[in-house]
This record gives C-alpha cells, sequence and structure tokens, in this order.
C-alpha cells in the first residue's frame, strides 16, 4: 500500500510526533509498503518532502491508500484532524472523530467510565460548584491537569491545599478544562491494544520513572524510565488488566489502536487511569514495546494497524449517508 505518514501538528507535542512519525515510516517500509512522509507545520502547513500538500474532498493524499496520522495532543488526536480525513473520504489509522474526542478529554471519559462502574482515582472538575470540597476530602497530594492534553504537559502535584489555585491556573494556560485528580498509591502498569471488533490486548508492562513521578522528561529521555514486561503483578491481576483494558477501549469507541494506563495498588486493585489513542509511537515507545514482548515486531505492528485503517473505512462506507 501506499501509505501518508502523518507527522507534526500544531500541538505542544510536535517535536515527539515528528520522532514517531519517523519511526512508523521506517516500519512500514520494513514491512513492504511504500510511505509518503507528510509534515504538518507548527502553523498547519502540509508538505511532503518539501512540497506543498493540497487538500481537496474526493482528491485523495497524494494517492495513498490509507493515511497514519502519527499526532499527539490538540489537532491531531482529538478528533480535528480525523474530521478532515473524514471529509477528504481517506483511510485512517485509528479511532474515529467521536472517540478521539471522548478519549482526548479526560472529564468526559471519566465521567463515561464513572457511568459504567469502571474503577478509577477520584476527580473533580476544576470550577464547578463544591469542587475545592471534594479536592478537600481526596487529601494530599493531588494532581492537576489540563484535561485535553498529553505527554504530561501542563501537571502539577499539589501538596499542600494553598497551591490547588495555582497549580488550576497554570493548567488553564493549556486549556481552560481542567481537572484535579487524587493521588493512587500503586505501581503504574501500561496494556496496549490493538483491532477495530476483535480487540487483543498485549501483555501489561510496570513503567518505573526514574524520577520524582512520570513528567514529559522522564517520558522522552533516554534513560527516564524503564519498563518491566510483564508487569510484575499477580497472574490474576495480569488477566484483569487486560480485560479492564479492552472494556475500556469499547466504552471509549475506539479503533485501530490505543494504550490504557492503569494504577495496581499493594491490595491488588485496580484503576484506570487514561486511554490514549495516539500513544508515542517509536520502536523504544510502551505502546511497540508491549507488543514486542508479545510477540508482534514494530514492521509487523505498523502493518496491522494499516491494514485495520483500510477494513474500517471499507465497512464505514457500507452504510448510507
Amino acid at each position: 500500500m501506499r501509505v501518508a505518514v502523518l507527522g507534526g501538528g500544531r500541538s505542544s507535542e510536535y517535536d515527539v510526533s515528528l520522532r514517531s512519525a519517523e519511526a512508523v515510516g521506517r516500519g512500514l517500509e520494513e514491512a513492504g509498503h511504500e510511505v509518503l512522509p507528510i509534515s504538518i507545520s507548527r502553523q498547519g502547513a502540509w508538505s511532503c518532502e518539501g512540497a506543498p500538500v493540497e487538500l481537496a474532498p474526493g482528491g485523495g493524499l497524494l494517492g495513498a491508500d490509507v493515511a497514519f496520522p502519527v499526532l499527539h495532543g490538540p489537532f491531531g488526536e482529538d478528533g480535528s484532524l480525523q474530521g478532515l480525513l473524514e471529509w477528504l473520504d481517506i483511510p485512517y489509522v485509528g479511532s474515529d472523530v467521536l472517540s478521539s474526542a471522548i478519549c482526548m478529554d479526560k472529564l468526559t471519559l471519566k465521567r463515561i467510565f464513572a457511568q459504567a462502574g469502571i474503577p478509577q482515582v477520584e476527580f473533580a472538575d476544576a470550577g464547578e460548584p463544591g469542587w475545592r470540597e471534594r479536592c478537600g476530602k481526596m487529601g494530599l497530594p493531588l494532581w492537576v491537569k489540563p484535561s485535553r492534553l498529553g505527554s504530561s504537559v501542563g501537571i502539577s502535584r499539589v501538596d499542600d491545599f494553598e497551591e490547588l489555585d495555582l497549580a488550576v491556573e497554570q493548567a488553564r494556560r493549556h486549556d481552560p478544562r481542567t481537572i484535579v485528580e487524587a493521588h493512587a498509591h500503586g505501581r503504574e502498569v501500561e496494556c496496549s491494544l490493538l483491532g477495530n471488533e476483535d480487540i487483543e490486548a498485549s501483555l501489561p508492562g510496570e513503567v518505573v520513572a526514574h524520577g520524582d513521578w512520570y513528567d514529559y522528561e522522564t517520558k522522552y529521555s533516554a534513560g527516564g524510565m524503564d519498563l518491566a514486561v510483564p508487569a510484575p503483578i499477580g497472574e490474576e491481576e495480569v488477566a484483569a488488566v487486560r480485560k479492564l483494558a479492552v472494556r475500556a477501549f469499547e466504552l471509549g469507541g475506539c479503533a485501530g489502536l490505543a494504550r490504557c494506563d492503569f494504577f495496581v495498588t499493594a491490595d491488588g486493585a485496580i484503576l484506570v487511569n487514561e486511554i490514549n489513542t495516539m500513544p508515542g509511537f517509536t520502536e523504544t515507545s510502551v505502546y511497540a514495546r508491549l507488543w514486542e514482548a508479545s510477540g508482534l515486531d514494530y514492521p509487523s505492528l505498523c502493518d496491522r494497524l494499516a491494514q485495520l485503517g483500510r477494513e474500517r473505512h471499507r465497512h464505514a462506507r457500507s452504510y448510507e449517508f
């Protein structure tokens, strides 16, 4: 297939996206596909190897059979880009507009999980009536986050309630929707997911950060973290994590891929943290490493995802609009 690999974009995760897109391009080429590397600038201009890319409905994307949008954060992982690709009628890898938007917004996703009875940490919507009182009941420390951002950008740890308003103000520099979460005492465990209707869950792995917490520098600096696969939890917990990851994937309406993040406490409780519909995607990123440990190498993973993108498009176009 001719696969248009999209990288860059307008979010603060621009550099991470370029690294992921470069790795995906190599993986697809190793799997035998032709790659069209498309760069999206911080200002939103599209180009392929220096030449501008024209976008028009029905015109395709440089004749690509499928697009692989390896963009993280706003304007890439939040449904915006997916909506554009739908409008252009181009098959693409990953979740659709609604699912991407839901999973990008922590507040919306956590409310869906709460309604479905999914175990998770307590949270509050900063700004809603009574939110400070709820934060007081959650205890310390607290975590204040932009609701629609990734890669730990804009996150603050609050160890004193007097710091809470400042942390919310800092988060709102990135997003007016801000979430406050209770602290979870436990292992940080992640599970990769693959599929459209028949969902496969990888072996879960434990992220061990070499820092105070799993922040941006720890995630993307060499030696910032270790990944233990399988996670050093009991067999029952491993099975429960995989089952709950699939359930979260389904509740979010995801397709193609996602990574589901958990906390596993000392007493065996499993709490869902979040879902990333387009996680970091280099060969050394957690998503790919979990699949490698589960028996699926990086080129084969990229190939599977390109195929799944085409399949989802064919299925969606079988309905009349």
